[in-house]
């Protein structure tokens, strides 16, 4: 079972190796180790040198062949590296034999990245959503011969453990242990997900338009989203409590927020800003993330932030319509941003039809063409009408002009004429005005 690692106060620069395998099945090795670097990066580590080996098939005894474990042992003596991350996810039996042959901790790069949601989890709900995520991904690795022990951010409260017994009896206990967790877990997870469908109910009740950012983690979502609160949020400009928290790092934030915008014109949509995904993203945070995730799944348009700055942004891209896919969100409008066009050294904004735009999240001119385009999607159905209202139902005129535009405005002796864009609905509910 891999050793789970913490940040140190001592050493907030833990030196690591880093280890990757070619077979004929990889295609972007090269690409997933530097993510893998930086997932080191966003854990606080540093990584000190990178291995690469490629064979036909994995060793079954140490993921590696006898020669790279050797160069492996020899860099943790040279570096005084007592920690190695592989880039794939590997079994129980062969980190203990690759940590017995080379003296440092292994843990893989699913491990790894659990390491990193435990740490970046705020709210009470994104806690337990992880400490279920990690507890999913030990159980099948307990063994009769381990001696198990969780940290604190294992259990709620500090409740880990040490195995005690001996054979099955120890097995046993540890399985029971965990299993009973992960049902307390699912328990109190169920309880606060039912307050979040009250409040998903309101606001599909509320009729606004729901808009979710997408993509990969670290490309720029939670920086465009600050920028269009801080114009056309409510407060979000003087109080930076209603925006949400944005750091060059992988996975910075692990919250949905959830904020309305109101536009110049008074068009008012909903905004989220979801999680980021990362290749390899292990099933059981996406499992664990789902309802999370669901922000997105029920929005009426995706806006999928892309940072085009990076050469593998392809692989992004596809990783994010991968992750799309495995949550079953695979017919919905989206909007393709390309973000930090100005790292790029490309000209922006550049609109290119109504699914994409390349832009810089700081520059206003690129946020304005974003909020054209979003319009253009989410209220397409609007049709401009006239409506002749009585002076008698005046109130009517106000309660209109209280959500939409003045286009123009009349009057005459039986009262006032005004043109508006309106949603079909509305049109429905007016339509003894019409002109």
């Amino acid at each position: 079972m891999p050793t789970t690692f913490k940040e140190s106060s001592q050493q907030p620069c833990r030196p690591v190796l880093l280890a990757g395998l070619r077979t004929d099945q990889k295609q972007n090795l090269e690409y997933e180790l530097t993510e893998l670097k930086n997932l080191a990066l966003a854990n606080n580590l540093q990584p000190v040198e990178t291995f690469l080996q490629s064979l036909d098939r994995p060793n079954p005894a140490t993921y590696f062949g006898k020669g790279k474990v050797d160069e492996l042992k020899v860099a943790v003596e040279t570096y005084g590296a007592d920690l190695i991350v592989t880039n794939d996810e590997l079994s129980p039996s062969q980190i203990r034999n690759l940590e017995a042959e080379t003296g440092a901790t292994v843990v893989d790069r699913t491990g790894l990245i659990l390491d990193i949601f435990a740490k970046r989890a705020q709210t009470k709900v994104a806690k337990l959503q992880v400490q279920l995520a990690r507890l999913q991904y030990q159980l099948p690795r307990l063994r009769t011969s381990m001696s198990v022990s969780l940290d604190q951010q294992t259990g709620a409260g500090g409740a880990g453990f040490t195995s005690r017994g001996s054979g099955e009896t120890k097995l046993e206990q540890s399985r029971r242990r965990l299993t009973n967790e992960m049902v307390a877990i699912k328990k109190d997870l169920a309880e606060l997900q039912k307050d979040a469908s009250t409040q998903a109910k309101q606001r599909q009740e509320s009729e606004l338009p729901t808009v979710a950012l997408v993509g990969y983690t670290n490309a720029g979502k939670s920086t465009l989203m600050n920028q269009l609160l801080a114009r056309f949020g409510q407060g979000a400009g003087s109080d930076q409590s209603k925006q949400v928290f944005e750091k060059d790092m992988l996975f910075a934030t692990l919250n949905t927020t959830i904020r309305q915008l109101t536009l110049p014109d008074k068009t008012q949509f909903l905004l989220s800003d979801t999680v980021g995904f990362v290749s390899k993203l292990p099933h059981h945070l996406v499992a664990a993330f789902e309802s999370t995730l669901q922000e997105a799944a029920q929005a009426d348009l995706l806006l999928q932030v892309v940072d085009i700055s990076d050469a593998h942004y392809q692989e992004m891209m596809a990783t994010t319509q991968e992750t799309l896919n495995r949550l079953g969100i695979t017919d919905k409008p989206m909007i393709t941003i390309y973000n930090k066009a100005d790292v790029a050294e490309m000209a922006f904004p550049l609109v290119d039809g109504d699914q994409s735009i390349t832009i810089s999240a700081r520059d206003r001119t690129s946020q304005d063409e974003v909020l054209t385009l979003i319009k253009k999607t989410l209220f397409a159905d609007m049709a401009e009408v006239s409506l002749h209202v009585p002076f008698a139902d005046s109130k009517v005129v106000a309660e209109i002009l209280d959500k939409h535009a003045l286009l123009d405005q009349d009057f005459n002796e039986s009262g006032t004429t005004i043109r508006v864009s309106l949603k079909p609905k509305e049109i429905e509910q007016y339509k003894q005005y019409l002109a």
